[in-house]
């Protein structure tokens, strides 16, 4: 299994990227879904904080997938794939990422604004954006966080979707090239 992406499929560290950034993904859904239905306690704070860490862990993750992504190629669209769709899934991919990067910088401008402290995983401070609390741009930040936040899930819904009609429906590689990645081609007779 090779680590570049070749011709024929993703290589494997932008695989294990996508899969990794996906389940912390959903993690953090799960996680802010019910972290807002929690009284306030101490288990809430601790929720709060590992919410937190995750998300910068996120916006790493996908800034290294980024610079990964940059120095490879891609493997070529399906033949069969009509133009409109290889543009669609274009876009969709483009604004994903622009919204994986959006979220965690916009819980951290909520962060910022809410005064609140952001140590990562207990370990490492991480500076405000923000010279501190503003009542005025708290509910603002947190509006856009969670706007940011249903916008991704429709666009997950929609590439997800789109994953498994091309898999079940169209029987061709897309899918299969982001699983199990390329396949090597034998010689043979």
């Amino acid at each position: 299994m090779p680590l570049r992406s070749t011709e024929q499929g993703w290589g494997a560290l932008v695989r294990a990227f996508h899969w990794l950034i996906a389940a912390l993904i959903v993690a953090q859904g799960v996680i802010g879904l019910s972290m807002v239905q929690m009284g306030l306690t101490p288990a809430k704070v601790r929720v709060f904080a590992l919410h937190k860490s995750i998300g910068i862990t996120i916006l790493a993750l996908v800034l290294l997938r980024i610079a990964w992504r940059l120095t490879e190629k891609r493997p070529a669209d399906p033949p069969a794939m009509p133009r409109w769709q290889v543009l669609a899934a274009r876009a969709v991919h483009f604004a994903l990422y622009v919204l994986i990067l959006a979220i965690p910088l916009s819980g951290w401008w909520f962060n910022s604004v809410s005064n609140a402290p952001l140590v990562w995983f207990g370990w490492i401070g991480v500076p405000s954006l923000t010279g501190g609390y503003d009542p005025i741009w708290k509910p603002r930040a947190l509006l856009v966080h969670q706007t940011l936040f249903w916008l991704l899930v429709t666009l997950l819904v929609a590439h997800v979707g789109a994953a498994l009609w091309h898999h079940f429906r169209q029987r061709d590689e897309v899918l299969r090239r982001m699983v199990v990645g390329s396949r090597e081609k034998t010689g043979g007779g």
